[in-house]
């Protein structure tokens, strides 16, 4: 995938989708929504015990599935504070995508399985809500 000059893209896995609580976040720093995608088979999906509930993706040595994604285009100068208002256990590291491609995204260290649910089964953050 090619992006613009001076911009990255950005895999989102919840909160920060369209239409949910924190796409102004992704607003307010200038990105651009590109496309729905999936991760590359090999993630777990955490409902992470927090309030508000958020997911959070851990990708696996072995297992796991395909997680639906949102791919946005951020210009650089706004990524800095982007990642840094970004709480753990969560932060942005790179994600596969079902085409073997990686990305700047959302990703969520391993320690927070222990006291998540996991909502892999549903496929993606979206879905679970909807269920």
């Amino acid at each position: 995938m090619e992006n613009q000059p001076n911009t990255l893209i950005v895999a989102v896995c919840g909160l920060h989708m369209r239409g949910l609580p924190l796409e102004r976040q992704m607003n307010s720093c200038g990105a651009q929504f590109i496309r729905e995608a999936e991760s590359a088979p090999n993630y777990k999906l955490y409902k992470l015990p927090t309030i508000p509930a958020k997911p959070g993706m851990i990708k696996q040595a072995e297992g796991g599935s395909a997680i639906s994604l949102e791919l946005w285009e951020m210009p650089i100068a706004s990524f800095g504070g982007f990642v840094a208002s970004i709480p753990g256990p969560l932060g942005i590291g790179k994600v596969e995508l079902a085409d073997g491609e990686e990305v700047s995204g959302f990703i969520c260290e391993g320690y927070a399985a222990c006291d998540a649910v996991d909502i892999t089964t549903y496929g993606g953050w979206r879905k679970y809500l909807s269920s």
